[in-house]
């Protein structure tokens, strides 16, 4: 099994298994609402295909954000806090954010693109390995995240671990550890702590709820009107065996 890299920049080459990570907050958010009832979730690049793809599905909600803002128009927030208290059974949902929804559209020489958070880092390491064990394609970790100045982050930790996972590393927890107290030592969660509506402190500690979701969440590039978003769905590791 080969497992490779990719950085934000070259994720149009991510090629075999994608595996795109975004931590704070896409993709534990999209976790979440999968916990919560959601039926499915579109990504998407821009606010523009958003609203085209409601327009299709009327009944869908939008959510996600610009520049960890609320979307005017849009019916929640990057929250998982928020997200997970939400009324979403069996409603569809059209996610747009500045980084995770970009990189995994931008993957488009994916076989298919798994979305990873520390929420659920264990099964999509369970399931990206069975899958590259039968199709014989790579697995490439694409962290999403960017910080100007700060080459590390939560995503390369998240994929550090997933590694860790793939490679049968029994110390595998010990990289989350290191990790948050590296986070918390940049300041990389102080603005969670500032009381705005936009980021609630609740947001961090459900980031960092370590596979609590014992799911895969699945993705494969579509197109519609010439739009190209990535369709996901929710997979349960049990469902593997």
């Amino acid at each position: 099994m080969e497992v490779f890299r990719s950085t934000r920049e070259e994720a149009e080459q991510a090629r075999g298994i994608v595996i795109a990570i975004d931590v704070i907050r896409a993709f534990s958010v999209a976790s979440y609402a999968f916990a919560n009832g959601a039926r499915g979730i579109w990504l998407v690049r821009t606010v523009d295909e958003a609203h085209a793809l409601h327009a299709r599905e009327p009944e869908a909600w939008l959510i996600g954000e610009i520049g960890g803002r609320l979307i005017p128009g849009f019916n929640c927030n990057n929250s998982p806090a928020q997200i997970a208290k939400a009324p979403l059974a069996g409603r569809q949902l059209i996610q747009r954010t500045g980084a995770g929804t970009q990189e995994a559209v931008g993957a488009i020489n994916a076989s298919c693109v798994l979305l990873g958070a520390l929420t659920n880092a264990r099964a999509t390491a369970a399931y990206a390995s069975l899958l590259a064990s039968s199709t014989r394609d790579c697995i490439t970790l694409l962290p999403t995240a960017s910080h100007p100045g700060n080459t590390w982050n939560e995503d390369e930790m998240c994929a550090d671990y997933i590694q860790a996972l793939l490679n049968g590393e029994q110390d595998a927890s010990a990289i989350l550890a290191r990790g948050r107290e590296r986070l918390e030592s940049d300041g990389r969660l102080n603005l969670w702590q500032q009381g705005e509506a936009d980021f609630p402190a609740e947001d961090i500690e459900a980031v960092f709820n370590i596979d609590c979701f014992d799911f895969a969440l699945v993705g494969q590039h579509q197109t519609w009107q010439g739009i190209t978003y990535v369709e996901v769905h929710q997979l349960e590791t049990s469902a593997l065996q």
